[in-house]
């Protein structure tokens, strides 16, 4: 199933109350729960005022369904190519 990263503005977002996160967090679980088992919340990272969200769903249509059902912002949706790290830096010894 493809990941997704959505991009949500929410001006405030890092002085959110643990309860507001909750909120938020069971409003879109509910959502979720309603859509299927074709798209999974992963995590979500909250800065100052936005939150990055990361998703497994069939499409980005799933992602902006959820978003538009649950009144969330979704600013940008980009589907996860590939991943890296520190350990992608590292040569593979060559196999004889």
């Amino acid at each position: 199933m493809p990941k997704f990263i959505i991009e949500r503005t929410l001006p405030g977002a890092g002085a959110l109350s643990p309860d507001a996160l909750q909120g938020i967090s069971e409003k879109s679980c509910d959502v979720l729960r309603s859509m299927g088992p074709t798209i999974q919340w992963v995590e979500s990272y909250v800065t100052p005022d936005k939150l990055y969200c990361i998703y497994n769903a069939e499409s980005e249509q799933q992602i902006r369904e959820h978003a538009q059902r649950g009144g969330f912002p979704a600013d940008a949706v980009s589907v996860v190519r590939s991943r890296i790290d520190p350990t992608t830096a590292e040569k593979v010894p060559a196999t004889t």
